[in-house]
């Protein structure tokens, strides 16, 4: 058996090896290498498969949350609500605009942003609701949009962990993570479900205003070339990334369920152990696994990812630290106790390796090591 990887890249491309060597190859053969035609088609492609008007292809998925602020044109003090059990980006990027974080409790089944707390934040000078699907599942969007609706705010959704995912509404729509705001932004880091070799992002929406305000941002404040209408910044997909991603966005749906079969070996094997919670599949939402974490009760969490260790297994702490305690963002104010669904699912939850490469053997392996640590605690 191979060694089990939080990730695996590497046995991923060995599956795509050809292609993706021959694409590489061809971009480096055309020397197109800025905004050439692997970016531009690669774009259509994208927006095909989301089913989007607009995709804006970007340098990483932080740059994508920047853009799409700055297309929204905030101002300084305006209020941006996101959620608090998340990475750092989503509040990094509000706090770097000058624009004020204003941080909300999670739904502790979920995971994901808890409407009633977004309610319960709004002031005059909130403009915008950032949710994050976290984990491969989409926040509730129908209560968020329709939050967002009463208020007149704008919705940046955060779908870096969920960019294949799909959203049912009560009227039986679907719409995929990411295309029902006025903005989805996304990162296609290397471990993400659609991953580039590098870094790469993008932000994609339906409204053609937005979109053409989005391409002046990230290209310098330009229309035409050398004239600037504001200051903007540069940020773009390179050419080898994008034709990189054209090939893996060919095998996203088959990578996609590679991820819950194994979520569903997961799912099988720890079904009565109780103290395991195996993630919630929110009716209303599918669930891509990029990430498959369980919360753990009446358990020494770090323990256990000592003992995995010790087999030769990875396990992730997503996240130890929340973002209101974080020296960071001390001056929001908040204090240890603030947030406490947030503070117990940072101690509580673990991640185990996922990945579309997972074998049988590797999975019953990881499954059987965790319920020894458990039974040796009994």
């Amino acid at each position: 058996m191979s060694d089990i990887q939080m990730v695996d890249l590497k046995g991923q491309y060995q599956h795509i090896q050809a292609e993706i060597d021959q694409a590489v190859l061809n971009v480096i053969r055309s020397s197109a290498y800025i905004n050439g035609p692997e970016v531009k088609d690669f774009q259509k492609e994208l927006e095909s498969y989301l089913g989007v008007k607009h995709v804006i292809p970007c340098a990483n998925g932080t740059d994508a949350l920047q853009v799409a602020m700055m297309a929204l044109d905030l101002q300084p003090g305006d209020e941006v609500i996101t959620p608090n059990f998340t990475f750092i980006a989503t509040v990094e990027v509000i706090a770097l605009l000058g624009l004020k974080p204003v941080i909300v409790e999670v739904d502790p089944h979920t995971f994901n942003m808890d409407p009633e707390a977004v309610r319960a934040a709004i002031t005059p000078n909130t403009k915008v609701i950032a949710p994050v699907h976290l984990f491969g599942q989409c926040a509730n969007m129908e209560e968020i949009m329709g939050i967002a609706k009463e208020n007149n705010l704008h919705i940046i959704e955060d779908t870096a962990q969920a960019i294949s995912s799909d959203y049912t509404f009560s009227n039986g729509e679907t719409h995929r993570a990411g295309t029902m705001g006025h903005f989805g932004t996304t990162s296609f880091f290397p471990s993400k479900n659609l991953g580039c070799y590098g870094d790469g992002g993008a932000l994609y929406t339906n409204d053609d205003q937005l979109a053409e305000k989005a391409r002046q941002v990230a290209n310098h404040g330009m229309k035409v070339r050398y004239y600037h209408d504001f200051v903007g910044v540069n940020s773009r997909l390179d050419s080898i990334q994008a034709a990189i991603l054209r090939i893996k966005l060919r095998h996203l749906d088959t990578y996609c369920a590679a991820r819950i079969a194994a979520a569903d070996y997961y799912d099988a094997a720890f079904a009565n152990i109780p103290e395991l919670t195996t993630p919630v599949r929110d009716a209303k939402s599918s669930h891509t696994f990029h990430q498959y974490t369980l919360k753990t009760q009446d358990l020494d969490r770090d323990a256990l990812q000592q003992h995995l260790k010790s087999k030769g297994i990875p396990a992730m702490i997503y996240y130890p630290v929340p973002l209101h305690v974080q020296n960071a963002f001390s001056n929001l104010g908040h204090q240890k106790g603030d947030f406490p669904i947030t503070e117990q699912l940072c101690k509580e939850v673990i991640s185990l390796p996922m990945h579309t490469e997972l074998t049988e053997e590797q999975l019953k392996l990881i499954t059987s090591s965790v319920i020894e640590y458990i039974e040796q605690q009994l």
